[in-house]
Parts: C-alpha cells; structure tokens; sequence
C-alpha cells in the first residue's frame, strides 16, 4: 500500500513526459545487476566516476549485453579514494557528462528491477543525479543480494552473527573473485551471487 503511494507520488514529480515508460509495470523475465564505483561514500558529497551493468535472462548472465561507462567527477578525486576504486584521472580522459551517463544508464536498465550489493547505496547515488533532472528517484524495482543471503543463511543459524561481507558470501557460495576491482567485474561477480541464491535452497 505505502510501495504504491510513494510509487504514484514519485510519478506526480516526473519532469519529463517521455522517461514515463519507467513507471510500467515490468512484464519481462529480464534483472540488471549494477555496481557504481564512487568518490567516496557520502550520498550526499561524493560523486559517481564510472557505472557497471549486466542483464540476467533467466538465469543467464548477458555479458555480451554488458553496460560499462565512466563520468567526469564534479570534484578532484582524492589519492584515498583511487586506493578504493582504483581509478585514476587517466582513466577519465574519454569520460562523459553526468547527465549523458545517466541517461544511458536508464535506457539500458528500462524498467526492469535491479540486483545489487548494498545496493541502496548505488541506488542513492544514481537518485542524486536523477532527481534534479527528472523530478524523481528511481522506481525500478530492488532485490538485495545481501538480504536473500541473510535469509537463507538465519535458517541455519538463528541466533547466529552471519558474515555479509561481499568476500565472505562469494567464498560461502564458490564463486571465483574476478580480478580487478571495478563496477562491471563487481556486478558480474554480484550476478553470479544471486542466481546461485535462486538455486539454493539450504546454505550450510
């Protein structure tokens, strides 16, 4: 009931009549998984250097339909967040405007729902750069990667402290850590994590 108000709410702000294909009831059996890799991690401060995205039909990974794109960051990027992101000014030479970033972004995501780790998070930031261009935050729907672990993990173990560190749960679940640390490796890596949950019933 409330998911409905605030839906119907956020769709009274849309400043753009033709982003109203967002707000659709999504029919398809298609999830993107997304990871934005950051200047730090202030929602409110910080800004989005690069954006990685990646379909899953079923329960397949769509790599060749991958989404890889990196922005102009509206402020210096700071020695200690390259240690975070590993993304340096070099790597930004061809990279675009905010606003052309996003736009991509949403004509890639449609209006499917998104998969993500701490997924809030990339959500937030994406919303800061969406708001004050169209009126709203993103309606898509959102699955935590985090939360299905949790779930099927407190079955197990009520009482217990489970670990939902991204490391922790890719070892938990066998999946390989792919090499170098960016936004499209992560969402792949977060694809794999979530169509194993599909699948398991029981983790030990």
């Amino acid at each position: 009931m409330f998911e409905n108000f605030k839906r119907s709410w956020n769709r009274r702000s849309l400043k753009d009549e033709s982003y109203e294909w967002m707000f659709e009831p999504y029919e398809g059996d298609e999830v993107v998984v997304f990871d934005t890799e950051t200047t730090g991690l202030n929602t409110k401060k910080d800004a989005v250097l690069s954006i990685g995205a990646v379909k899953i039909k079923g329960d397949r990974i769509l790599t060749s339909e991958s989404f890889e794109i990196f922005m102009k960051p509206s402020r210096e990027i700071s020695a200690e967040s390259i240690k975070i992101h590993h993304i340096r000014p070099c790597d930004l030479e061809n990279a675009i405007e905010p606003l052309e970033g996003v736009e991509k972004f949403l004509k890639f995501i449609g209006n499917r729902p998104l998969v993500g780790y701490y997924l809030e998070f990339d959500v937030a930031m994406m919303n800061r750069l969406i708001k004050p261009w169209l009126g709203i935050t993103l309606p898509n729907k959102q699955i935590e990667v985090s939360g299905i672990y949790f779930d099927k993990k407190i079955e197990l173990i009520p009482q217990g402290n489970i670990d939902l560190r991204f490391d922790t749960i890719l070892r938990d679940l066998k999946i390989p850590r792919m090499g170098q640390h960016n936004a499209l490796n992560d969402a792949i890596m977060t694809a794999m994590v979530y169509i194993k949950l599909k699948h398991t019933h029981k983790l030990h």
